[in-house]
């Protein structure tokens, strides 16, 4: 730490450094964006009032100052706003926005001091209160409460009393302008604004109730939407605000109530938006989190010690790409990128808070009871190598692949794992990784032995990974024209690396953005990948190993999955089939039950058909498409069809009635009667009792008699016809007008049929009674 001032060079310094001594901490510490002025907001114990002080570095003596203190149960300040400003009045002004919506805005002038611009009334009505607000450019985000009307109100009966608005603040040489309020959300619980440069992130209090404190909503004033977003899951669902009736919270929830309730509550110590526009949450178990602007969360750090105390203050600021947090007299300081621990120190001071750096990406400013003080911390000589990151990602994966197969319940961590000496792979790789990657920049460094045999070895490997990394360089750096070309040969070897690995719930989340970002290079890649393609018969055939098929047909079970939308593999290259080459799915579900049959026993809970069978899944893909047209009829058919299970047989034939497509029908009656007697008895049952309501089969009846069981009597054949004969409101009569009744003649020649044919009693007895002797002759005996 370096000490860049001891706060004599501002107004009043020794005032702000008693203030700062007191042991009463500072509720907020904020610095002007220029870096010539701080505001300190001290929410003071009584019989000292709470009040906000301002203090500038080098000023004139006899400028004006600010400060402003007042006496609960006056309105309380809620938030200090710098905003942008034309340059006649500097590059920023200040506005004051108090808990009954009146907003002061302030502007400094070097030779004069402070001085107020305007007053303004940010709320509509009378009776608002401001819990929390923020700035985004030159607009004004706040969350305000709208008591009832009723002075006598069950409070708790109106939980969603609050209201979230946007308002513009102009400024300009006239003076400041307030634009039209914008009703962001209303109807809804208590929530604290937090606004990065693009989106507004809207976090629950901590008194909220059960339900609520559940997730996060994140606005976008650009496409006016709204997101939900659950750390515990992700992504939920997000809705376009078109009108003021949509902004309803209960309407906004009412789709996602029975997803929401399952989840998690949400774990929130600290929060704060970072440079990168993401918002970043310290949970009470210590684990540093950032959730994207998108709704995805990323884990970056984990803080030591474990769970943080309620009352003890966190502070979060991010430089760059680096996070900079103090904990009870600790900084850490942490890559957002890959989570790594860039430096720790303990400060000799607890109380400490971040100041803005001015044009110095390498250090951060702290402000002390002592002073401002800059960290610098410095970045590696050659930056552009990526060793460190990929060694740290060795160890990372290592972690996750022995704690998913370790009995013990204690966390496996890098520094363990480093130090612990009992797993030998991931260090052997690391090394080998870092020497590989060395060889091009600096001299070959001796490897041991046993890893120069590993790295003859994994040769071809390396090689691969280094034209993977050389592939995603050209994709960054390429022309908007040759992008393309390039992201189909960087998808395919990804699909093909992420095939050739374990398929956990992280590569299987991957691989389905892969497939919706770039759909076609994902298809192609699968094909390749598969080695599918239509032989000289046209027939589909696939030449892929059976340690692909396997990842291929592997189903997670739900808790692995997740709830972020993610499918397994099978269902998005069923996807992929449907969209690019829908007449090859049918073909592709049979290829992929060939493999099962081959591989796993029938019913096997270790094979997919154990769980849930692949055509069904099949079926699942195609029952998700928006639109449903003739041709998805004729691709459920085939679907059903090519999995040759008796039930899925019967349901296509029942489909081919319901769509009088008799010819069809016929043809399947004849081609899978012949799988099985049993399902040959179905089959016949239910086409015989079509043929007793109705004329349609009667072209066809030559077809259909040969497919009788021979189990069958004339005795069964009436008795069924006459079940499904259809029950008419007229007196019967010996002859129809419609000439559509069932007449014995058409019944004839089945009934011929069957009485010629040779009984089973007849079949059971033909030995013994074409035996040339009756009854057999006696056997002789032994005396």
């Amino acid at each position: 730490l370096r000490q860049v001032s001891d706060l004599s060079d501002f107004s009043r310094g020794r005032w702000l450094r008693e203030l700062l001594c007191r042991g009463e901490e500072p509720g907020h510490v904020q610095s002007s964006p220029d870096g010539q002025h701080l505001l300190l907001l001290q929410k003071s114990r009584p019989p000292t009032l709470p009040r906000v002080v301002a203090f500038q570095r080098h000023s004139i003596a006899g400028a004006a100052d600010l400060e402003r203190s007042w006496q609960p149960p006056q309105p309380a300040l809620v938030g200090l706003l710098f905003l942008h400003s034309p340059v006649v009045l500097g590059s920023w002004v200040l506005a004051m926005v108090w808990e009954h919506g009146r907003t002061e805005v302030w502007h400094f002038v070097v030779a004069v001091g402070w001085q107020l611009l305007q007053t303004l009334e940010l709320c509509q009505g009378a009776r608002a209160r401001i819990v929390s607000v923020c700035s985004q450019g030159t607009t004004l985000v706040w969350c305000e409460e709208r008591p009832p009307l009723g002075a006598h109100s069950d409070m708790s009966k109106c939980a969603f009393r609050f209201c979230v608005c946007a308002r513009a603040l102009e400024v300009g040489e006239q003076g400041a302008r307030l634009g039209t309020v914008r009703i962001v959300l209303h109807n809804s619980p208590e929530y604290q604004v937090l606004a990065s440069p693009q989106h507004v992130f809207l976090v629950p209090a901590a008194a909220g109730f059960a339900t609520t404190s559940k997730f996060l909503l994140i606005w976008h004033p650009e496409k006016a939407k709204l997101t939900i977003t659950a750390p515990s899951a992700g992504f939920v669902h997000s809705k376009v605000l078109r009108s003021s009736s949509e902004s309803d919270f209960r309407k906004l929830l009412l789709g996602s109530m029975g997803l929401l309730s399952g989840f998690a509550p949400l774990d929130i110590h600290t929060s704060a938006v970072s440079n990168g526009g993401g918002l970043l949450l310290v949970s009470t178990k210590g684990a540093v989190n950032v959730v994207e602007p998108d709704g995805t969360q990323r884990h970056i750090f984990d803080l030591e010690g474990g769970s943080v105390a309620q009352g003890s203050p966190a502070q979060l600021k991010t430089f760059g790409s680096i996070l900079a947090c103090v904990l009870a007299g600790v900084l850490y300081l942490v890559d957002q990128n890959n989570g790594r621990l860039i430096e720790k120190e303990v400060l000799s001071m607890k109380e400490v808070h971040f100041l803005e750096s001015q044009g110095e990406e390498d250090s951060i400013q702290l402000l002390t009871q002592t002073g401002i003080y800059s960290f610098s911390f410095s970045k590696p000589e050659d930056s552009s190598r990526p060793e460190p990151c990929l060694v740290e990602m060795v160890f990372e994966e290592a972690c996750r692949y022995y704690q998913r197969r370790s009995l013990s319940s204690s966390k496996l961590t890098v520094e363990k794992l480093k130090k612990g000496g009992a797993f030998q792979a991931p260090v052997a790789l690391a090394a080998i990784l870092q020497h590989s990657l060395h060889q091009k920049q600096k001299p070959a460094q001796g490897l041991h032995d046993t890893y120069a045999k590993l790295l003859s070895t994994m040769s071809l490997e390396l090689q691969s990974y280094m034209s993977l990394e050389l592939l995603k360089t050209c994709v960054v750096c390429a022309p908007e024209n040759e992008v393309e070309s390039y992201c189909k040969e960087l998808v395919e070897q990804e699909i093909s690396r992420i095939l050739q690995s374990d398929m956990d719930k992280d590569n299987l989340a991957y691989l389905n953005s892969v497939f919706a970002s770039f759909p076609k290079a994902a298809w192609k890649a699968t094909r390749s990948c598969l080695q599918l393609q239509q032989n000289g018969d046209g027939l589909l055939v696939a030449r892929a190993t059976p340690e692909v098929w396997k990842k291929v047909l592997g189903q997670p079970q739900l808790e692995e999955v997740g709830q972020n939308g993610v499918v397994p593999l099978f269902e998005l290259i069923c996807t992929s089939f449907l969209r690019f080459k829908p007449k090859w799915l049918p073909s592709f579900v049979e290829l992929t039950q060939q493999y099962v049959s081959n591989s796993w026993a029938y019913s096997s809970k270790e094979g997919p058909e154990g769980r849930v069978p692949l055509y069904k899944r099949a079926l699942g893909v195609l029952a998700r498409k928006n639109k449903h047209s003739e041709a998805d009829d004729e691709m459920e058919l085939e679907l059903l069809l090519c999995s040759k299970r008796p039930k899925a047989v019967l349901q296509a034939l029942h489909l081919l009635i319901r769509l009088k497509r008799w010819q069809r029908v016929v043809e399947v009656a004849e081609k899978f009667s012949k799988l099985s007697p049993l399902l040959n008895k179905e089959i016949f049952t239910t086409l015989l009792a079509e043929f007793a309501q109705h004329r349609e089969l009667d072209p066809y009846l030559d077809r259909l008699w040969p497919l009788c069981p021979a189990e069958l009597t004339a005795s069964d054949i009436l008795t069924m016809v006459l079940q499904h004969l259809p029950h008419s409101q007229e007196d019967p009569v010996p002859f129809s007008k419609e000439g559509n009744q069932l007449t014995v003649g058409l019944l004839k020649p089945l009934l011929q049929r069957i009485v010629q044919r040779p009984s089973v009693q007849d079949e059971m007895y033909s030995d013994a009674l074409q035996s040339p002797t009756f009854p057999p002759p006696t056997p002789p005996r032994e005396h």
